[in-house]
């Protein structure tokens, strides 16, 4: 008998083991928590836009580099191994008649190139060494021949012709300049837009609790007033109106479960999160208010932003382009100079021995006689162009400092309009609580009142997330017009090498 009841009792625990363990295996996924600085952070690391932006940077990176690059010495080889040529030639012969002879001949040369461009005069200065050997081959024998150029240095250079070296090293740096900027102005935006769909996400949160809340208390306040309907101390349509009350809520609960479910999805796509990850955001509550001097944040803006270089760049590009208007299809010329060594030998050896000079020197001129109107038409729309440009890039100054304006005075509006939306809910807060609480006790009978308290409630608590929301957006956007941190008085910097 004993050793029946252990056998049972063994039976017993095992079975209760093989029941309780798969439950136990599956405990629940542990929520992540994320604050709006990290939010942030993450956006302006893995978000597309942020990797949009630091490509586009890269680019412009390189194609500075190279342009740097092309004002630096460049050496190049070439050569032909060999160029082999076999043909049936006129040849003149002494008594200057002409026969046809076979030829077959083969080249092969070998030339290494220094060269460095001028920017300041926009021509070309070159050093120059190579080596050529021709063979010719006759039915019964043939011959080989040394050509050698030690070294060679010359120059070419355009007299009046458009430089565009100079103007280049001009725009170029810009440009380059004017991309960093506005790589930092993109990194701000990230941050505001993450912003954006933390907020919608976090307003989404707040109304789904706000939506179960409701359902909750309506359907305690229906409950209590079937009890006073049936001891006849309410009329039935005050119970129909809550029932009513209590229907709305219901399906609030859904429509807000669907539309938190939309801002977790676009939360989860922009920052590239796990689908299946749970998440809880935790709303900012420390806010750093200051007020931004007008003045201030034109002269950080003049200085630090992209549209600044931008404006400046127009009008580089424009000028450019009406000088070389001016310089294309007018009296033009050009010098080409060379001074060398030069010698040749059946041997290799003796190709190098005693050389002679080798002077080139060319001067080549361009004159229009008649081009009917051309040239000067080109002038003329260049420098058209070069007034709208300038007339454009003023109007652009006006508007950008007048926004500059604007966004100054909305940000210092937003300290009072946090604190009167935060004030706001914590008095509709305690009204809503007072009224129900009288509204159970019987001393409130009027469910509209009820209604009007719980409408206002909700009201200010969203309106105080969107006065958050509003408060950051305001922030961050200062930033990106100004690229200035006013609360630690700082410039917003970028160190190219941790991009790449």
């Amino acid at each position: 008998m004993k050793l029946y009841r252990h056998f049972l009792y063994f039976t017993l625990v095992l079975i209760a083991s093989v029941c309780v363990w798969p439950v136990a295996a599956q405990t629940p996924e542990q929520a992540v928590y994320y604050s709006l600085s990290e939010v942030i952070r993450l956006a302006q690391e893995r978000s597309p836009d942020a990797m949009i932006a630091r490509h586009r940077f890269k680019r412009s990176y390189w194609e500075y580099r190279s342009f740097k690059a092309g004002y630096l010495p460049n050496l190049s080889v070439e050569a032909t191994l060999p160029n082999f040529n076999r043909t049936i030639e006129a040849i003149t012969q002494d008594d200057g008649s002409e026969t046809y002879v076979e030829r077959t001949l083969a080249r092969y040369s070998a030339n290494v190139s220094l060269t460095q461009k001028i920017g300041l005069t926009g021509g070309t200065v070159f050093l120059q060494s190579g080596l050529q050997r021709l063979d010719n081959f006759f039915s019964d024998t043939s011959t080989h021949q040394f050509l050698s150029s030690p070294v060679t240095i010359g120059f070419r250079q355009p007299i009046f012709g458009y430089n565009e070296y100079k103007w280049d090293k001009k725009i170029e740096p810009l440009r380059y300049e004017e991309a960093r900027r506005q790589y930092l102005e993109t990194n701000e935006q990230v941050a505001s837009t993450a912003i954006s769909h933390f907020f919608n996400l976090l307003m989404a949160q707040v109304e789904k609790g706000i939506a179960l809340k409701n359902m909750a208390n309506y359907d305690t306040l229906y409950n209590i007033a079937k009890g006073r309907f049936i001891l006849g101390k309410i009329a039935e349509n005050e119970l129909l109106q809550l029932e009513l009350n209590l229907l709305r809520a219901e399906a609030s609960v859904e429509t807000a479960n669907l539309n938190y479910e939309n801002m977790l999805f676009t939360f989860k796509s922009y920052l590239r999160l796990k689908a299946n990850e749970k998440i809880e955001l935790i709303p900012p509550v420390q806010n750093d208010f200051y007020s931004i001097n007008v003045e201030e944040a034109l002269s950080e803006a003049r200085t630090n932003t992209s549209s600044g270089l931008n404006f400046d760049r127009q009008i580089l590009e424009a000028e450019s382009n009406l000088n070389m208007s001016r310089m294309q299809g007018r009296f033009d010329a050009e010098i080409n100079a060379s001074f060398g060594l030069t010698q040749t030998s059946d041997k290799i050896n003796k190709a190098y021995l005693n050389p002679l000079d080798e002077e080139r020197i060319s001067v080549g001129i361009t004159i229009p006689i008649l081009d009917w109107g051309q040239a000067k038409g080109r002038i003329k729309m260049a420098e058209s162009n070069l007034e709208l440009v300038r007339t454009s890039v003023e109007q652009s100054r006006m508007d950008f400092e007048q926004n500059i304006f604007l966004k100054v005075m909305q940000f210092n509006m937003q300290k009072n309009q946090l604190k009167i939306a935060a004030k706001a809910d914590t008095v509709a807060q305690k009204r809503f609580d007072v009224t129900q609480k009288r509204y159970m006790i019987g001393k409130v009978n009027d469910v509209l009142e009820l209604n009007n308290a719980q409408i206002d409630n909700d009201n200010a608590r969203m309106g105080y997330y969107s006065a958050l929301k509003t408060y950051w957006n305001s922030y961050f956007e200062m930033r990106r017009l100004t690229l200035f941190d006013f609360r630690d008085k700082r410039k917003i910097s970028v160190n190219p090498e941790s991009v790449l």
